[in-house]
């Protein structure tokens, strides 16, 4: 890294518990980050301004007038803008450090298992259950760490499957069949603050999976209540009648 660099990501290096060796790593990573709405939006900004030396970014969706009041990247004069090229935008301004792709379309099928063997980690932003799903096989076909978050009125929740690890669950082993496909925020409403909190947790875990600090969330679902401001902890484990990881075993 040459002095800028050094400069920018200083306070970062300056923690002796994460130092040069730990940025290095995390500039030398790679994230997908699937959906850049509410979730995407602080995911995609933490981690460029973090120092992710790549991110994809996948979103097949336009900006329109509701969203602003949470995906925090979009703005007035993107709406009917593709948000995976607003928030490039964004980051853009932001760190020009950080090498940024666009993926316009919907990610499924062959194209999303290829797009999830180009990386470290991916994010998991979107907000269905079918998707998840898709998601998460992928990642359990190609081995690679998956961050998952979900908001949904005053609530969230996040947890990491590092499939790396041979006790570590899937996302399939937590909802099985039975998905929360039909609870959506344009159904239900969203409080704004609350994707930005769980959506600034899922840039933090996969930075500690690309740069190798502290210890992700695995094997742990955390959920969150805004109301009561309060969190909980759950501990999960392999399902042995998985029909995702525990075939892939």
């Amino acid at each position: 890294m040459n002095d800028d660099l050094l400069l920018r990501y200083s306070r970062q290096i300056m923690m002796p518990e994460f130092d040069i060796a730990c940025q290095e790593k995390l500039r030398a990573g790679s994230a997908l980050i699937v959906g850049l709405g509410g979730l995407g939006c602080p995911a995609a900004m933490y981690l460029a301004s973090a120092g992710c030396g790549k991110l994809l970014l996948a979103d097949f969706d336009e900006v329109d007038l509701s969203n602003l009041q949470r995906q925090i990247a979009h703005t007035q004069d993107r709406i009917g803008q593709n948000k995976a090229e607003s928030v490039a935008t964004v980051i853009a301004g932001l760190n020009p450090d950080v090498q940024v792709e666009t993926i316009t379309r919907r990610l499924e099928g062959d194209e999303l298992l290829e797009q999830v063997r180009r990386v470290q980690v991916v994010i998991d932003c979107t907000d269905n259950f079918g998707t998840r799903d898709a998601i998460n096989q992928a990642c359990v076909e190609t081995g690679t760490p998956l961050v998952s978050g979900a908001a949904i009125r005053s609530e969230g929740q996040i947890s990491v499957f590092d499939f790396r690890q041979p006790d570590s669950p899937c996302y399939h082993c937590l909802y099985g069949s039975f998905g929360d496909e039909d609870l959506t925020c344009s159904q239900t409403g969203i409080l704004a603050p609350v994707v930005g909190i769980i959506g600034t947790m899922q840039a933090l875990e996969a930075l500690k999976i690309l740069s190798g600090y502290g210890q992700p969330a695995v094997g742990r679902l955390l959920t969150f209540d805004a109301a009561q401001l309060s969190w909980r902890e759950f501990r999960l484990r392999q399902d042995p009648q998985c029909s995702v990881c525990q075939a892939k075993a």
